[in-house]
């Protein structure tokens, strides 16, 4: 879920989409500038965080990076239950990846948090001489069910701070309602504690 709290905003985001489209590398490029040629797979899920300053506020992104080998999608429920944010990333290059990005959209649509900002990016758009998929279907595709489009490239760095960017200013109107289900911890007051505990 996404937090607020004086104008900071804590968002769990979580990237999703077929090995190999890309979602390590926009999160490095992303995250720390960087991109490697060979990017191992990721086991499991990675976890990153970045700060954003947007308009007047401050958005820290908690970033799940989810393995995008079919072994690991049972997985996946554990990293977008709760999220604020969800970027489906598919490889231009392939038109597999971007059918298994459609699945992982119907997938957030039924099981996700009902408020998700969702993006669908296509990255390697520097790969154009490859291209499988044009931004036109992704884009119709994405006005249909209510997500933002964007084609990136990880290696070129074109638009991936853009999809967070557009993320971060998406979140507060998409806040849920108050009182969240889950337990609310309070600051209480050091002074007196003592007093209260059974055992000074």
């Amino acid at each position: 879920m996404a937090t607020i709290g004086h104008n900071n905003l804590n968002a769990k985001l979580v990237l999703l989409g077929d090995m190999g489209a890309g979602k390590s590398s926009l999160v490095l490029r992303f995250v720390k500038g960087q991109f490697l040629e060979f990017q191992e797979s990721t086991i499991g899920a990675a976890f990153f965080s970045q700060t954003l300053a947007v308009n007047d506020a401050t958005v820290k992104f908690e970033i799940w990076d989810t393995a995008g080998q079919e072994r690991y999608h049972s997985l996946a429920p554990m990293y977008y239950r709760g999220a604020a944010a969800a970027i489906i990333v598919y490889d231009i290059t392939s038109s597999d990846s971007f059918t298994r990005a459609k699945k992982w959209v119907q997938e957030l649509q039924k099981q996700g948090n009902p408020n998700m900002v969702m993006a669908l990016t296509g990255n390697k758009s520097d790969l154009e001489d490859k291209r499988k998929v044009t931004a036109e279907e992704a884009r119709v595709y994405a006005e249909e069910n209510g997500l933002f489009f964007m084609e990136t490239s990880a290696k070129s760095a074109a638009n991936v701070n853009d999809v967070f960017y557009e993320i971060a200013k998406r979140l507060p109107r998409a806040q849920p309602a108050q009182n969240p289900a889950g337990m609310v911890l309070v600051d209480r007051p050091t002074e007196g504690s003592r007093a209260a505990s059974c055992c000074s």
